[in-house]
């Protein structure tokens, strides 16, 4: 079973640089375009899903929306795109729809950091959703449908599930992805970098660009881990899977059987995007649904 993490396309929020959270900030014309080339990249190298999950707000869900375009007919007819409120992105409370705040050359802490400190306890301040709140919505839904979809459709290799988010909460689902497996039972493919001094973080693989994807693949073993010699990764020891857990909250078990496997395949994949150009103009300006299809948009009309 393949399992792809990928961050939506290109925002006005994000040409624009400011806080989009909850904020419900549409596509570009540059980010259709990237949805639509990721879209037909991954049909193109034979991915046939049978679930694709999405934040519900609008940059995932057109995200979303181009990988079922792309895919075969028969299938995209069988289809469903599932949009879940708990997939979206943190909830950056005060700042939705501000700017963002520079650092301060004397600090050590963004600047947003700065401003939260000193205006925290002002009247109408709300606060940013905490890391715990987030960890926590990621663990109810790898639990309830990443997990159930695992142990059903694991030995079967032509399955692939897509989960369409936003780059900060897909950070915290990975880790909660990460903490289903036995220690020992996740290792990167050949020629992924494996970090600073030969030991991959895996909680920590890297940010997502815009249509960056997560590529997962999960497999079954006869063999189980408890008996197994100690897995290397690109020549050094993986290092342990810890389990971080939400205080106060009722624990989730996300465990997987110890004789699940899984390969980290591709990280921030962005092949797809290799001699795509911002067209001038229009291409940081919001994508009108009004348009005629995005790939004869930019086409010059022929003289004569």
């Amino acid at each position: 079973m393949k399992l792809f993490l990928i961050r939506h396309g290109e925002t006005v929020d994000n040409v624009a640089q400011l806080y989009a959270g909850i904020r419900d900030s549409a596509l570009t014309v540059q980010g259709v375009l990237q949805a639509e080339r990721l879209g037909q990249f991954l049909a193109a190298s034979g991915n046939r899903y049978t679930h694709i999950f999405a934040s519900d707000l609008q940059r995932a869900v057109k995200t979303a929306q181009a990988l079922l375009s792309a895919q075969p007919a028969q299938d995209s007819l069988t289809l469903d795109l599932c949009q879940l409120p708990i997939l979206r992105e943190q909830d950056f409370g005060f700042y939705e729809g501000k700017p963002f705040y520079a650092r301060q050359r004397d600090s050590t802490k963004s600047g947003k950091e700065n401003h939260r400190s000193q205006h925290q306890d002002d009247p109408g301040f709300k606060d940013v959703e905490s890391k715990e709140s987030m960890t926590r919505r990621t663990d109810i839904f790898v639990g309830q449908y990443i997990k159930p979809l695992i142990l059903q459709k694991i030995s079967e290799r032509n399955t692939a599930v897509a989960v369409v988010s936003h780059g900060i909460i897909l950070s915290h689902l990975w880790r909660s992805i990460l903490r289903m497996f036995a220690k020992q039972t996740v290792a990167l493919a050949p020629g992924l970098p494996v970090g600073g001094g030969g030991v991959t973080p895996l909680e920590y693989l890297g940010g997502w660009s815009n249509t960056g994807y997560l590529e997962l693949d999960i497999t079954t073993s006869n063999v189980n881990v408890e008996t197994e010699a100690k897995v290397e990764v690109m020549g050094s020891p993986m290092v342990a899977q810890s389990l971080v857990t939400t205080e106060g909250a009722e624990m989730i078990e996300l465990s997987l059987p110890p004789t699940t496997r899984m390969l980290i395949k591709t990280v921030n994949g962005k092949e797809h995007l290799k001699g795509l150009k911002r067209a001038r103009g229009v291409g940081s300006s919001q994508f009108d649904e009004g348009q005629k299809k995005i790939e004869s948009f930019f086409k010059r009309t022929k003289a004569g």
